[in-house]
């Protein structure tokens, strides 16, 4: 049992899970910087360690055996629990953090977003010193879908907004927030050929042209693919705006948030055309980690947390971040 113990390295799950993503053992040893002889026989050991066999080589390719599907499962959530541990240990949450890392999914209002990082860089915690600040240094992460959801698994980020709530089952000493229904639109630019149907447009006809898509930042977790048709052409981008801006040069057709398309669909820079599919909306929320049980020596909420959550605990503020992607600055109470 200790030598099976000892064979399940950090670094020996990394290795499998290099390379089950990239798909050969000569791809996953470019990414480790081995020889693929090197990486065959590190993984010779594991097997022969563990007395399993992780992968079929009769195929030629890196296939994973049952036994191999499972300890790439385990290996990702113990990897990512790892990854926890060291980024919680790492941080000091006694009264202003030191850092804190907001996770935010491309479909938040970066204008409302930067107006809250404005209020809480004018703090004054001090009233009797003018010059006092938090001294908390704000680090925003922008993700995708799953992505929003696992840097706040992994311990990268301490608070992550608009994640979707649907089907997600929180773990223990992770709080969640409903943030607010968002609706999706099918839109298309007024000279793609879609842009004339009169009709509810079904599956078959989309299947015959390109859609543009955003790639989901999730890296261990499974990556979510939305409203894409076995077949399609797909045109894959980073975010939100770079799908809003290859839909504008007629690159494709696709699903936008209604409010990041409103300014454009007004102008008659793109043109929203019924489907037959059902109507898009995503449930959005917030999440954080906390200590459900303070205990002697265990770090409190930190004050930095606290002001971004109570934030959040306003409608407006909410509302804002899932709505307002034009318009002028508005001045944030902190």
């Amino acid at each position: 049992m200790t030598d099976r113990r000892n064979a399940l390295t950090p670094e020996a799950l990394a290795m499998i899970d290099s390379i089950a993503r990239s798909g050969s053992f000569a791809a996953a040893a470019r990414e480790l910087g081995k020889v693929p002889s090197a990486l065959t026989y590190s993984v010779r050991q594991l097997e022969d360690a563990l007395d399993v066999l992780l992968f079929d080589r009769r195929s030629g390719q890196a296939q994973l055996t049952a036994a191999g599907e499972e300890l790439l499962s385990e290996g990702r959530r113990l990897l990512a629990e790892m990854d926890a541990v060291a980024n919680r240990v790492r941080r000091v949450a006694c009264g202003w953090e030191t850092q804190l890392t907001v996770a935010a999914d491309g479909v938040i209002s970066r204008l409302t977003l930067f107006e809250l990082c404005e209020a809480f860089y004018a703090l004054r915690p001090d009233a009797r010193q003018p010059d006092s600040a938090p001294g908390t240094r704000l680090r925003l992460r922008t993700e995708v879908m799953a992505g929003t959801w696992e840097a706040l698994l992994s311990g990268e980020a301490d608070l992550a907004i608009g994640v979707a709530t649907e089907s997600l089952s929180p773990p223990a000493g992770i709080a969640m927030r409903p943030l607010g229904d968002i609706d999706f639109v099918f839109a298309v630019a007024p000279h793609h050929a879609l842009a004339a149907q009169g009709t509810p447009i079904t599956d078959d006809e989309m299947l015959r042209h390109r859609v543009v898509a955003v790639a989901d930042s999730a890296r261990r977790q499974e990556p979510l693919s939305l409203n894409l048709l076995p077949g399609q052409e797909v045109f894959t981008v980073a975010s939100l705006q770079a799908k809003l801006e290859a839909l504008l040069r007629c690159l494709g057709c696709g699903f936008l948030p209604e409010p990041l398309a409103r300014e454009h669909i007004r102008a008659g820079r793109l043109v929203v055309k019924a489907v037959q599919r059902a109507t898009c909306r995503a449930r959005l929320g917030y999440a954080w980690r906390e200590n459900a049980t303070p205990q002697p020596k265990k770090a409190p909420q930190g004050l930095a947390l606290a002001w971004w959550l109570e934030q959040l605990s306003s409608q407006a503020t909410r509302k804002a971040l899932l709505e307002r992607h034009t318009g002028l600055p508005q001045a944030v109470d902190g």
